[in-house]
């Protein structure tokens, strides 16, 4: 009874607290804990998991979605900060900050209940977690209720812990060996903000601080392994790389299993104050990678000096410390006090598919098949491997399959030297893991064909049209290849009796209820497929694959702002050509006009000097012997009008007159 009744002050006390502050609620880390949180009511966790739960936990492969339109009642307000303004605002939180000063983050810190700061992805965040520690613990006067002041940190502060036992190095560590643990010397500012949040925890009834110490996390959608994930996924390596001979021991842990770990530790407020949240496996780094690329990628792995894990760019040093750590951990407190549902208890490759599963979820990585089927020259080659480049598919071509299924027949059946009894055994051995192996594949290939698109591309044109075709490649093309006149309509008449109205392959797919997309590439009339290869993207979609990253995202952006400006310089280029030539043009053109106009000049000028010849001798017999007497007697006699004495001189003296 007194239990009980403990249970329930406990539980009144946890439902008070209501408001959550995580930092950085647009990373990886932090993004996943908010989201776990914000679907989560406030208490739950006081209660024991029935065996149905846990039942019900094993089917589940991912959280609910959240909003903050739609939470439940009594589930935990998020609030936090992001990294950057163009972040948009996680549908999850009731408010997000960017960019406050210190003294209106802590104004928004003293609104919470619970503060959550996770230093596990960014090294910089570790200053202003230890600011927030120590500015609210200045505050506790001031505090109405308690507070619940949580860091989550790394196992990377015991990396070079020594041994428990000199004499055995596989006995894990446990949070009770906390005081022994030695950092990693790149984490020395991480352990150095574990200390002081237990330091300034100690002995305050109003202000809880805990230390989580989380294992390397993985599942939903990111994590240290994306790197690895993606590249198995791209596809573009024969192996995925392990760096070193990979014997260290990583501990790790379910994103979604951390943030039940923090869930548990802010409704129980337990005694203990350092915890560590690993899950049960023990798991190499060759395990790990091995399993990512046998269940997505080339199914090999191949071990290459630690060196080269900074040649990939997808992986920080903090990353690389986290992948070359060899470090046993367990955790007791969490297993043996806490009410968690978990995720991936066992561990990574354990639960691989739903962890698969859950990380193409949220990356949307939803494969596209396409079968493109019709008669010979109809296009096909040609359009598959501009869908392929479109979509970043393999082109698998027909023969190429009949070759390596060849290749592979001639291996089974040579004969094999037996040598040894124990080297026979382990062949067998072997078989038998293949065809484990094998089934396992085909299993996934079933689970794949129920879950992942599929698109059949039925092509067609008329005999004609295809003939036509045909005879207009170059001979270039048609050399060596059955495009010939004789094999082109051996096959074509081949391709018409197979596939006949009722007996076609596309009458299986019709059974698979996957329904072809039919184009008649001769009504077209598009020689390059253009218009077909168009209509096919539009009824497949958009690639569903990865995007770019933000190094290729600034690497695109770069390119075309470079392209950009060497566009305006060359239109500016241009444009100053353009501008030069006409003003050459009319320059010349203005030369011209005034080498024309002084020609026009000196012709009137010479016209009118010929022009007045005749005159000027009318002038220079009759008139101007007269008019210079009239001038000399006008000088003489010095009238008072001159002018008019000599038009009167003029008038009495003209010689006809007289």
């Amino acid at each position: 009874m007194a239990e009980e009744e403990e249970v329930a002050v406990r539980t009144e006390k946890v439902k008070r607290i209501q408001r959550v502050f995580i930092n950085l609620l647009d990373s990886y880390s932090s993004r996943n804990i908010g989201k776990f949180l914000s679907t989560s009511v406030v208490g739950a966790s006081l209660e024991e998991i029935t065996e149905e739960e846990e039942k019900h936990d094993e089917d589940k492969s991912a959280m609910p979605e959240a909003s903050s339109a739609n939470l439940k009642e009594g589930t935990f307000q998020i609030v936090g900060t992001l990294s950057t303004l163009e972040t948009p605002c996680p549908n999850f939180a009731m408010e997000t900050y960017y960019a406050i000063s210190r003294e209106d983050l802590l104004m928004h810190l003293l609104e919470c209940d619970v503060i959550i700061y996770n230093i596990t992805e960014n090294p910089q965040q570790v200053e202003e977690a230890i600011w927030a520690v120590s500015a609210l613990n200045e505050e506790i006067s001031h505090f109405e209720k308690r507070k619940v002041f949580i860091l989550v940190s790394t196992v990377m502060t015991w990396a070079r812990s020594k041994p428990l036992d000199p004499g055995d190095s596989e006995i894990p560590f446990t949070e009770e060996d906390y005081r022994r643990r030695k950092h990693h010397p790149n984490f020395l500012d991480h352990i150095n903000a574990e200390k002081l949040v237990l330091k300034l925890g100690k002995k305050v009834r109003k202000f809880a601080t805990y230390v989580v110490a989380a294992g390397l996390q993985y599942g939903m959608e990111g994590g240290i392994l994306h790197a690895f994930f993606k590249l198995a996924w791209s596809g573009e390596v024969p192996a995925l790389p392990v760096f070193g001979d990979g014997t260290n021991v990583i501990p790790a842990i379910h994103v979604l299993d951390l943030a039940g770990v923090i869930q548990n530790v802010i409704d129980h407020v337990p005694k203990f104050h350092y915890l560590v949240a690993v899950d049960e496996s023990v798991h190499t780094l060759e395990d790990l990678v091995k399993c990512i690329s046998k269940s997505t990628g080339p199914g090999k792995i191949q071990k290459v000096p630690k060196e080269n894990a900074f040649l990939t760019k997808d992986l920080t040093q903090e990353d690389i410390d986290h992948l070359l750590v060899n470090l046993r951990m367990e955790t007791l407190i969490v297993k043996e006090n806490f009410n968690i549902r978990w995720f991936a208890q066992a561990g990574f490759v354990e639960n691989i598919n739903s962890i698969l599963k859950e990380y193409k979820q949220s990356r949307r990585l939803l494969p596209i098949k396409i079968c493109i089927l019709g008669p010979p020259a109809v296009g096909k080659s040609s359009i598959a491997e501009v869908l392929s480049k479109y979509y970043k598919l393999h082109h698998i071509k027909l023969k190429d399959v009949i070759s390596e299924a060849i290749a592979k027949l001639e291996a089974i059946i040579t004969p094999k030297h037996v040598g040894e009894g124990g080297e026979e055994e382990g062949e067998e051995e072997e078989e038998v893991e293949t065809v484990e192996d094998a089934q396992e594949f085909l299993d996934g290939i079933k689970e794949s064909l129920e879950h992942n698109a599929e698109f059949v591309c039925s092509l067609d044109a008329s005999d004609e049209f295809l003939k036509e075709r045909v005879m207009n490649l170059p001979e270039s093309i048609v050399a060596g290849t059955h495009y010939s006149q004789g094999q082109f309509l051996r096959a074509l008449s081949s391709y018409r009796d197979r596939n006949t109205e009722d007996e076609t392959v596309l009458n299986y797919f019709d059974e698979l209820e996957i329904y072809p997309i039919h184009i008649d590439v001769g009504k077209l009339e598009d020689a390059q497929n253009r218009l077909a290869i168009k209509q096919l993207i539009k009824e497949i979609g958009e690639p569903r694959n990865y995007g770019l990253t933000d190094e290729e995202k600034a690497e695109e952006e770069r390119r075309a702002a470079e392209e950009r400006l060497a566009k305006e310089a060359m239109e500016e280029a241009e444009r100053q050509h353009k501008e030069a030539a006409e003003m050459a043009e009319k320059i010349a053109r203005w030369e011209e006009w005034s080498k024309r106009l002084e020609e026009v000049k000196r012709e009137e000028k010479e016209l009118l000097e010929a022009q007045s010849i005749p005159l000027r001798n009318y002038l220079m017999t009759h008139v101007m012997p007269t008019l210079m007497q009239g001038l000399n007697e006008c000088c003489k006699i010095r009238p008072d009008d001159p002018v008019d004495f000599l038009a009167e001189y003029l008038f009495k003296n003209n010689p006809e007159m007289q």
